[in-house]
């Protein structure tokens, strides 16, 4: 993550969110009223994702569960129907 002051943001605002998407980089922006993080929009929808998927009781065990299963217990996509 880097860390930066509001003002250092704004003097390198275009490189330091070019670096935010390109690189994953979270940015720390501390202000006198606190602080503010940015992350890339990628980092932003994953993030997104993963508090919908554990949000969703029981799929975090399930998830788990069928990680061990062997690999002849599943049907390859082409088998699927799709109605």
């Amino acid at each position: 993550m880097t860390n930066t002051n509001i003002t250092n943001f704004r003097k390198d605002i275009y490189k330091m969110l070019e670096q935010a998407i390109k690189y994953n980089e979270p940015i720390n922006i501390s202000t006198k009223d606190g602080n503010a993080v940015v992350l890339s929009e990628e980092d932003y929808n994953s993030l997104m994702e993963s508090l919908y998927i554990v949000s969703i009781p029981g799929l975090k065990d399930e998830i788990i569960k069928r990680s061990n299963d062997s690999e002849d217990e599943y049907v390859d996509e082409s088998e699927v129907t799709w109605d």
